[in-house]
């Protein structure tokens, strides 16, 4: 992705300061602070790091922390400040630890001749180092020298400390595998936006990505599986268990090591989740005996639901199994927590197990919903014993929970409200808001995604609490995580995309106490975000700054009015109409553009004289159909009413992201649509616009019909469109045309036929968005 030249000059910097205790007249010249101190204070001058700045640490782990920032000074400026254990009279940083401050809280007082951080514990301290990181000049990022560059940071006095404790990023390593550097670099890049928690998804279906002594298996075996890269995820074949598998990879425990101790130097937990007791094909690929049924099985190469291949809690074989490698794993990983996962298990193997049958009948089971909370309570009970504490997804709740646990609450925020009803300490990270692998801007511009729409100023409205919790359930929310599943993301560049900005978003809902918090400040400093991002090799994403059309048809239904959008407060959205060029002196927008005939628009936020984001290009055809009549037989699914009883002939399409509120559905059904058009016209042609997504159930209509009248008693078919089913992983929009001899027509008649059960299984969706009739 090209970036933009000067892009990232102080374009957007006013009102930075905007945070409580804001004062000075140089308030507007301090770089961006992401996230926002709870108390800045600006004052007059600078502090210049250069060869004769020395800096003063009187111990082992302030000398650690002094090694983080001369090794940037050293590479980037190169110059490295020289260690003291005493502070001269002028140009030193020193490091003091402050008993009254809370761990994680940090005070700075940056002064012409000196630079002063206190801080109650080593991760305080990392925190305040952070802050100096973003206010020295992002080449300070960079690999090499960097010449002319002035290594100044403004006077100020800071006093900051979190708003959460658990500020996290999960990573799934499983689906597709990230190596070690990439997660260091993570690491690094978290650190600087202050969070505090990396949860490594080890393990999945797809691929076992922890070295375990005990068991070699789970890796020679689990960690490879037959390479389909060049499929769509949801399109790859079934394969044996004797096919060869060599598209994978694993962490050694050396390669953990490695990355705890990097983690930990730079004040953040490396949380392990080992999945139970589904998502685990991959290890029951390298030993079937712990499922119920013993017969081998292949690592898939991609999607798999339901997921029936699960751990069988009747023998008591499988949780030897899990404890001894879960001794392993808590040998490796230091932190308190320790994930479960425990979401999403199809308990059909155990209604037929002999072994889960006993087990249930031995301890009074009256449903595999009860054995599998035995399950998680059994193994909390492990954990617990030796000193960590279990956390696992919402679905550990049912069935009830051992008090010790702990809940990620990811199935909107109601498992987490109930957790900390019952007296759990719970994580926020809903799906709506903070699952990263969904889309950020408009689906049909973006990289393929998950599903799902969430921008940037999404992201930053999260919140944790929940305003009916009570002060005592508010207690127990820790925190919360933001998580970038890997289905489709199957390398470094495609990860850092969905990643940045959106996580440094979230470092700031987490960090930022809430009433400071301000979009509009935060907006404001992404070019300067961008800049840093840049300079650290970041493959971020610009889509805050993509232009959408919001678009509505007149109550005359002869017009629409389309209102152009950017996240980002105060951009400068330019725009053209039909074949006219699209530049930085193209008419401003200020109002909806309405529109009454079929027209192009083509429109871009400008910053610097160029497109900051991709630029828009929409296309809204009018057409015989537009606000006229529409009978339904049935009528559209509830969950899926599009524009209800004019949606399918308002003009607007609707993108690939099917919650866009553009798309009727229907579930299994067939539907009859009959249009009136109010008059007898000549008709030609009858486009049905439609889409296919089969990894979330939405398939393309098997045919579709079309009859036309004159009078609404007598119809003549004109035409049909037939397509037979084809597995296919793309999401795809199509309009199904149907042409015919020109005729005078009144009413239309179009069938539309559901696939209904796809061979795969389960029932089909059938989405529509639009009929053109011309």
């Amino acid at each position: 992705m090209p970036k933009l030249l000067g892009f990232f000059l102080f374009i957007f910097c006013g009102g930075l300061l905007s945070g409580q205790g804001s004062t000075g007249p140089e308030a507007g010249a301090v770089p961006m602070l992401i996230p926002h101190p709870a108390e800045l204070t600006a004052g007059t001058g600078h502090f210049t790091f250069d060869p004769e700045t020395r800096i003063v640490a009187t111990n082992a782990a302030e000398r650690k922390l002094a090694g983080l920032l001369t090794e940037k000074l050293s590479r980037a400026a190169g110059f490295s400040p020289r260690l003291e254990t005493r502070a001269p009279r002028r140009n030193f940083l020193r490091f003091t630890t402050d008993d009254s401050l809370p761990p994680e809280a940090y005070t700075l007082e940056i002064s012409e001749k000196s630079i002063e951080l206190r801080a109650g514990a080593y991760a305080g301290l990392v925190h305040g180092l952070q802050t100096i990181r973003q206010l020295l000049p992002p080449a300070i990022e960079g690999n090499r020298v960097q010449a002319g560059v002035s290594w100044q940071i403004p006077s100020l006095r800071i006093r900051d400390e979190p708003r959460f404790p658990w500020r996290g990023l999960m990573l799934d390593v499983s689906r597709h595998f990230f190596g070690k550097d990439y997660v260091l670099a993570t690491l690094d890049r978290m650190a600087l936006f202050k969070l505090n928690t990396l949860h490594l998804h080890l393990v999945d279906d797809q691929g076992w990505r922890l070295e375990i002594k005990g068991y070699p298996r789970l890796t020679e075996v689990g960690a490879y599986r037959v390479d389909q890269e060049d499929r769509h995820w949801d399109a790859r074949l079934k394969n044996g268990p004797a096919d060869e598998a060599t598209y994978g990879d694993f962490y050694t425990q050396e390669d953990i090591r490695e990355i705890v101790a990097y983690a930990r130097d730079r004040g953040i937990t490396v949380v392990p989740e080992i999945e139970m007791p589904a998502h685990v094909m991959s290890a029951l690929a390298a030993y079937p005996e712990f499922s119920c049924h013993g017969e081998p099985i292949a690592v898939p190469s991609g999607g798999v639901w339901p997921i029936t291949d699960i751990y069988c809690p009747g023998k008591e074989a499988t949780f030897g199994f899990l404890e001894e490698v879960l001794l392993e794993v808590m040998e490796l990983f230091p932190s308190r927590y320790l994930h479960v996962g425990g979401d999403e298990a199809t308990r059909t193997n155990w209604e037929v197990c002999e072994d889960c049958q006993r087990r249930m009948r031995e301890e009074g089971l009256e449903s595999t919903a009860e054995l599998q909370s035995y399950f998680i309570r059994r193994m909390e009970r492990f954990v617990s014993a030796h000193g960590r504490v279990l956390i696992g997804w919402d679905e550990i709740l049912e069935g009830g929970l051992a008090p010790g646990a702990a809940v990620m609450s990811w199935r909107g925020t109601e498992g987490g409200w109930e957790a900390s009803r019952a007296g759990h300490d719970v994580v926020m990270t809903p799906g709506d808001y903070v699952y990263l692998n969904q889309y950020q801007g408009d689906p049909d511009y973006e990289p393929l995604a998950f599903g799902g729409y969430v921008p940037l100023s999404k992201v930053y409205s999260f919140d944790p609490l929940v305003d009916s919790m009570s002060t005592e359930q508010q207690r127990h929310v820790l925190g919360g995580q933001a998580n970038l599943w890997s289905e489709f993301i199957a390398d470094v560049a495609g990860s850092e995309y969905m990643l940045y900005p959106r996580l440094a978003a979230l470092a700031e809902v987490l960090w930022t106490p809430r009433a400071a918090q301000r979009w509009e400040r935060f907006s404001g400093q992404l070019p300067e975000l961008f800049g840093r991002l840049e300079a650290m090799g970041v493959n971020y994403s610009r889509s805050a700054y993509a232009v959408t059309a919001a678009s509505e048809l007149s109550a005359e239904k002869d017009r629409i009015r389309v209102a152009l959008q950017s996240e980002v407060a105060g951009a400068d959205i330019r725009y053209a109409l039909g074949e006219e060029a699209l530049t930085a002196a193209s008419r401003p927008y200020t109002t909806p553009l309405e529109l009454d005939r079929t027209t192009t628009v083509r429109a871009a936020v400008f910053a610097d004289g160029q497109p900051a984001g991709d630029p828009l290009t929409k296309t809204f055809t009018f057409h015989r159909a537009v606000g006229k009549p529409v009978a339904y037989a049935p009528v559209y699914h509830a969950q899926y009413p599009g524009r209800e009883d004019i949606g399918l002939v308002n003009i607007l399409r609707g993108s690939k992201n099917f919650h866009d509120g553009q798309w009727q559905g229907w579930l299994v059904d067939d539907v009859t649509l009959t249009i009136d058009l109010d008059e007898v016209v000549t008709v030609s042609s009858v486009a049905v616009g439609t889409m296919e997504n089969q990894g979330s159930g939405i398939f393309f209509p098997q045919g579709v019909k079309v009859a036309v009248s004159t009078d609404g008693v007598t119809y003549q078919r004109v035409g049909e469109y037939a397509r037979d089913y084809a597995r296919s992983g793309e999401v795809r929009l199509d309009a199904f045309a149907i042409e015919f001899a020109p005729r005078p027509v009144r009413y239309l008649r179009i069938a539309v036929d559901n696939l209904g059960h796809p061979p795969q299984g389960g029932s089909a969706w059938m989405f529509l968005d639009e009929v053109i009739v011309k």
